[in-house]
């Protein structure tokens, strides 16, 4: 199982690590990764590793075996033995935009209303798609609420609940194809706001800004029919 150091702090840029294993693809497995495995629609992470004066870029990373978070070299070069000490350092401009734009997802998920059915993240923009029967025509009204939620720099926090305590609360599941991501046998959630007061709780395994302040000015882009009860919506970073 590998250590995951981006859900203990999505702020950390540097790191340590140890080398587990190395995977037959080349991909180098740690004891703990900073680094994001793609998943959830928000890609993976990149940067570098360091040991014994290698300086190792890293492409991106993806999911293992079992636990496991697999970090995959950007170009063929000489990888860490196992058992080497390492040090991690992302790539935190894209990162920290990845944060800002799932953050900004789950605000869209509120202004508009409707089950997801997918979504994707890049370090510029995002999208949602909605089961829904029309493209809603309020364009100016959607753009205004999400950068009024931005305005109010609400708290972004973690917590955790149980299978059972989910199964009693369907209605926090947006995602109709995802399932909620597990930890330790509980369900991690997002909440946007405070406790008794939330603008957003939900399943969410992915890593967001610590207040909605932090995403910046948001724009609403095109909207696109992708099938008889689907939209999808893209939400653009100005900056």
């Amino acid at each position: 199982m590998t250590v995951m150091l981006f859900r203990q702090d999505a702020y950390l840029r540097d790191g340590t690590g140890v080398v587990q294993s190395l995977t037959q693809e080349g991909g180098i497995v740690l004891d703990q990764s900073l680094f994001y495995p793609t998943g959830g629609g928000q890609p993976g992470d990149s940067g570098w590793i360091r040991w014994d004066g290698h300086d190792l870029p890293i492409a991106t990373t993806v999911k293992g075996e079992g636990d496991a978070i697999v970090l995959v070299p950007a170009e063929a070069s000489a990888l860490p033995p196992k058992g080497a000490h390492v040090t991690q350092t992302l790539d935190w401009d894209r990162r920290h935009k990845h944060m800002r734009v799932h953050t900004a997802l789950h605000l869209l998920s509120v202004v508009v209303p409707f089950a997801v059915t997918g979504g994707q993240i890049s370090a510029t923009h995002g999208r949602l798609d909605f089961n829904m029967p029309d493209a809603p025509e309020n364009r100016d009204d959607i753009e205004h609420a999400l950068n009024d939620y931005v305005a109010m720099d609400a708290r972004v926090s973690e917590g955790f609940m149980s299978n059972a305590e989910l199964d009693a609360n369907p209605h926090l599941v947006k995602t109709m194809a995802v399932k909620p991501p597990k930890s330790s046998g509980d369900v991690r959630l997002i909440r946007i706001g405070e406790d008794e007061d939330w603008i957003d709780l939900q399943p969410c395994g992915g890593t967001h800004v610590a207040r909605t302040g932090e995403i910046g000015t948001l724009r609403l882009g095109k909207m696109e029919k992708k099938g008889r009860l689907n939209r999808r919506i893209y939400l653009h970073l100005d900056s």
